[in-house]
C-alpha cells in the first residue's frame, strides 16, 4: 500500500506528469489518454487516485471525456487555473506563448473605498495602483488594474512593468504572495476598454477580481483583470466525493 500512502500528493504528481506531456506536445490535442485502468497500472496507484488526477486536468480545461470514455486532450488545451497562484507571464510562457505588457499608469494615490476594504485599510490610505494592457503574441488579451499596499507598491517604482512578471520581480525583492481569493463576473466593455482590447464597445468581458495575501494572511494586492470574452472561456469541473471543485479560465485557440 506504499504507492497510495499519500493519495493527495500521488494524484497531484500524476496530474503534473500528464500535464507536462500535454503542454510539451507529447500528447497532441485530440489524442486519447490511456484508460483509467492502464494509468492505474502505469503509476501503481488505485483507480480512485487516477480519477482525482484526471479531475484536476479537466478542471483546467486540458482534457475532456469521462464516465467510461477515455479522456481526450482538449483541442483548446490552454488553461489558466484559478486553483494555482501563477502569474500571467509564467502561465503564458508555460504554454509556449509570448506575453508582453504596456503600462498605462502607475501612481501613488488615496485608496478608493472598495480597494481599502479589500486590503483592510482605512479609506484614503496611500496605496500604489497600476494599469497594464497584457498581450499574448502581440494581441491584446487582458487589462490589469492592480492596487498594492504602500509597502509593496513602492517597490514597483524599480520594477520593469513592461518587461516581465511583476510577481517574479517583487519575489526577488522579498515579497511573498501566498494565496488568493478570486471571483469571476461578466461585464460590458467600456469605450476605453474596447479601444485598448480592440473589440466593439459593450462587448462582453470576463472580470476576475482578486485579493492576494502573504503567508501571514496580510492582504497585499487587490486587482481587477478584464479578459476578452471572445478569447477566453471559464471551465468548471465538479465531481462527487472530491473535497473541492476546479475552476479554470481557458484561452480559445
Amino acid at each position: 500500500m506504499a504507492a497510495d500512502e499519500e493519495p493527495g500528493s500521488r494524484h497531484a504528481a500524476i496530474a503534473a506528469a500528464l500535464r507536462q506531456q500535454i503542454e510539451s506536445g507529447a500528447l497532441a490535442p485530440g489524442s486519447a489518454l490511456a484508460s483509467e485502468s492502464e494509468l492505474s497500472e502505469q503509476f501503481s496507484v488505485s483507480r480512485g487516485t487516477v480519477r482525482q488526477a484526471l479531475a484536476n486536468l479537466r478542471s483546467g480545461g486540458l482534457i475532456t471525456g469521462g464516465r467510461g470514455r477515455r479522456p481526450v486532450v482538449s483541442r483548446s488545451a490552454l488553461a489558466q487555473s484559478f486553483d494555482q497562484m501563477i502569474s500571467f507571464s509564467a502561465w503564458a510562457q508555460s504554454l509556449g506563448r509570448k506575453p508582453s505588457a504596456r503600462t498605462l499608469e502607475l501612481a501613488r494615490r488615496p485608496a478608493p473605498a472598495q480597494d481599502a476594504h479589500a486590503l483592510g485599510l482605512e479609506p484614503g490610505t496611500a496605496v500604489f495602483q497600476y494599469r497594464r494592457l497584457r498581450l499574448l503574441d502581440g494581441e491584446p488579451a487582458m487589462i490589469e488594474l492592480s492596487t498594492f499596499i504602500e509597502a509593496v507598491g513602492v517597490l514597483l517604482v524599480g520594477c520593469d512593468l513592461d518587461g516581465g512578471s511583476v510577481y517574479a520581480q517583487l519575489g526577488l525583492l522579498g515579497v511573498v504572495f501566498s494565496e488568493a481569493n478570486q471571483s469571476i463576473s461578466a461585464v460590458a466593455a467600456s469605450a476605453e476598454q474596447a479601444s485598448l482590447l480592440e473589440i466593439p464597445r459593450k462587448s462582453p468581458l470576463l472580470e476576475v477580481t482578486r485579493t492576494v495575501f502573504d503567508p501571514a494572511g496580510l492582504p497585499l494586492e487587490y486587482s481587477h483583470d478584464s479578459y476578452r470574452a471572445d478569447a477566453f472561456t471559464i471551465t468548471i469541473h465538479n465531481q462527487v466525493a472530491l473535497s473541492r471543485s476546479g475552476v479554470g479560465l481557458t484561452l480559445v485557440s
